[in-house]
């Protein structure tokens, strides 16, 4: 689900650029932004003239949950034990990298303006969003200094023009609302210490 969720995101990037670019006059039928191919083990390779998208980091989301988190009601009134929802954020990188720098910049600046006029995705405004999925919220993050050197230093390349957002609320959840399998018995081992 993470996977189609960054290509959903990714995708409607990509037409919003390359409108932007129509109106400017270019027409290219390159894509404009892009995942990171992941066949490269050592260090990553961000594609010239395009926005690469990247997942830095998969956090869990556990201070919205249920009072009891094992219990759900179904659409019918009863109530079953489940294994509770997982509610994930995604931080997802995007970086410029063209030969021209203003022109990376400039398309920075259009990144930022999508997600700025497009905070929110759900099913109302996006039709391919999994079922799974009520709503994706996306927010500018700013990174101090130091955060930003870790990231880059971890991708083993150098710096390029980024921003990164973060992506909530991706959750995962039962869908079949399976009782979980209880825990056999607990065996508690004492250990002496002799002084």
């Amino acid at each position: 689900m993470i996977g189609d969720l960054l290509v959903l995101l990714r995708d409607r990037l990509d037409a919003y650029l390359h409108a932007a670019a129509a109106t400017a006059g270019d027409d290219s039928p390159e894509d404009r932004a892009q995942l990171i191919d992941g066949d490269k083990a050592d260090s990553v390779d961000f594609r010239l003239n395009a926005i690469s998208i990247l997942l830095v980091n998969i956090q869990h989301e556990n201070h919205l949950r249920a009072p009891d988190p094992w219990l759900r009601v179904t659409p019918d009134g009863r109530q079953q034990r489940v294994a509770p929802d997982v509610r994930l954020s995604l931080s997802v990188l995007f970086v410029a990298r063209f030969k021209s720098y203003a022109l990376g910049l400039n398309q920075l600046a259009l990144v930022i303006r999508f997600f700025q006029t497009h905070p929110v995705f759900d099913h109302e405004n996006t039709p391919g969003l999994p079922a799974g999925v009520e709503k994706l919220a996306v927010e500018l993050v700013t990174l101090p200094q130091h955060e930003q050197n870790d990231i880059w230093s971890a991708l083993r390349v150098h710096y390029q023009p980024s921003v990164m957002y973060r992506v909530r609320m991706v959750v995962l959840s039962d869908p079949a609302g399976v009782t979980p399998t209880p825990i056999g018995q607990t065996v508690v081992r004492t250990r002496r210490i002799d002084a």
